[in-house]
């Protein structure tokens, strides 16, 4: 049966490949007699930390209204939306209005994925970072526009150097995606770096969209914010999460702050693609945002433990880490154990992390999945209690001395 171009330009994604490696792995490690240590994955930033607890009852209790089992338009998201605009408020400072610059979305992923659509015509081209999260890309092919890379530098702190690109090359450009904190690279960044991209949005009119679900999750230093732009309302839009901050991933609850226009947009998107989550769900995301505002902090304490116990664990095996300044990754280079003495790699990330589960058990993201700019580099996600991230290093240890 035929399929459309777009879909196979889409390809099948890191996170889709990784999936069935650990399906296999575990479906072995199961079989009678299996010699090979039990999974460990590290590989996606699913966290095994739990949500508080009066957003947890919120959901519970809300199950129990009949209208939590209907579908929930737009209109009955207003509690929602108005508690996002009191947390930007507390937040930033900054007063939103609930009815024009707030959207509910289906995780914020769905709302990077879908803003393409909502802003580009065929052909259109959108400005990326590389490495970037694997929706900015695939919001752009489904929107069938072209992206434009801009390499980020471990070198220069992975900070997007905006000038390298030519006047020329802005002029044509009409989306910039950006998200700082950076996933993957785990670098929380500056907030002149999106005011700088802001600059460059209002200059050659184009819309700035800012991917910020790990706003409150920066170890060092404060995380940059679009919202916190004055100009914020004239070219952009920025999403955030409950998934990270909250630790209510499953429930894929997120929204958008930004300019009327591009909310309306993206709203008329949604109309005609989904509803929205139950009301018991959103129950649930306004409780973690009027009643646990302090969560986030309590959470930066525990993966800074388990970010400098792991680093330190590697360390301790032969494989340099640099720490990063964002909670919930590592973002690793390629071993020394598989690098040539110039410095080349023996094998891509893929394969790397492709042997390294068949020979331990532990799963990491390779970074390619992320883009070019991720070769060479690894993702790994700090999910597990520290006990067992230091068992990982253990076994991870074990097999590269023996390369």
């Amino acid at each position: 049966m035929p399929i459309s171009e777009r879909l196979s330009r889409l390809g099948s994604g890191v996170f889709a490949r990784n999936d069935q490696r650990k399906a296999a792995y575990a479906a072995r490690a199961r079989q009678p007699g299996a010699a090979g240590p039990p999974l460990l994955d590290l590989s996606l930033g699913s966290t095994d930390l739990q949500p508080p607890a009066v957003a947890i009852e919120a959901i519970r209790s809300g199950l129990g209204d009949p209208a939590s089992s209907a579908y929930c338009l737009h209109a009955s998201t207003l509690p929602f939306r108005q508690a996002v605009a009191g947390w930007a408020q507390r937040r930033f400072g900054v007063a939103v209005d609930p009815e024009r610059e707030v959207l509910l979305l289906v995780g914020s992923q769905e709302g990077t994925a879908h803003l393409p659509l909502a802003v580009l015509n065929p052909g259109d081209r959108a400005l990326l970072l590389d490495p970037y999260y694997p929706s900015h890309l695939g919001g752009l092919q489904l929107a069938s526009a072209r992206p434009e890379l801009l390499r980020l530098d471990p070198a220069d702190g992975w900070r997007p150097d905006f000038d390298r690109l030519p006047p020329s090359t802005w002029d044509a450009l009409k989306l910039m995606v950006l998200g700082f904190p950076h996933n993957p690279t785990a670098t929380t960044g500056e907030q002149a770096w999106v005011d700088a991209a802001v600059e460059k949005a209002l200059r050659h009119d184009l819309v700035l969209a800012h991917d910020n679900p790990y706003v409150d999750l920066a170890l060092e230093g404060e995380a940059p914010a679009l919202l916190r732009h004055p100009h914020w309302r004239e070219c952009g839009i920025e999403f955030f999460s409950l998934s990270k901050s909250w630790c209510l991933g499953g429930y894929r609850l997120a929204f958008a702050i930004g300019a009327e226009w591009l909310i309306t947009a993206l709203r008329q998107l949604k109309g005609v693609v989904d509803f929205n989550q139950s009301l018991a769900l959103q129950a649930g995301a306004v409780a973690a945002l009027e009643q646990a505002p302090d969560w986030p902090a309590q959470l930066r304490e525990v993966y800074r433990e388990r970010r400098d116990r792991m680093a330190a664990a590697l360390e301790a095996v032969g494989w340099p880490v640099p720490l990063p300044s964002m909670a919930l990754y590592l973002w690793l280079p390629l071993p020394p154990q598989v690098r040539h003495r110039d410095g080349q790699a023996l094998c891509d990330a893929e394969a790397f992390c492709g042997e390294l589960l068949e020979s331990t058990g532990v799963a990491l993201t390779p970074g390619n999945g992320f883009g070019p700019g991720g070769e060479g580099w690894l993702r790994l996600a700090l999910v597990h209690p520290s006990a067992s991230l230091e068992e990982g290093a253990d076994r991870i240890g074990r097999w590269l001395a023996g390369r």
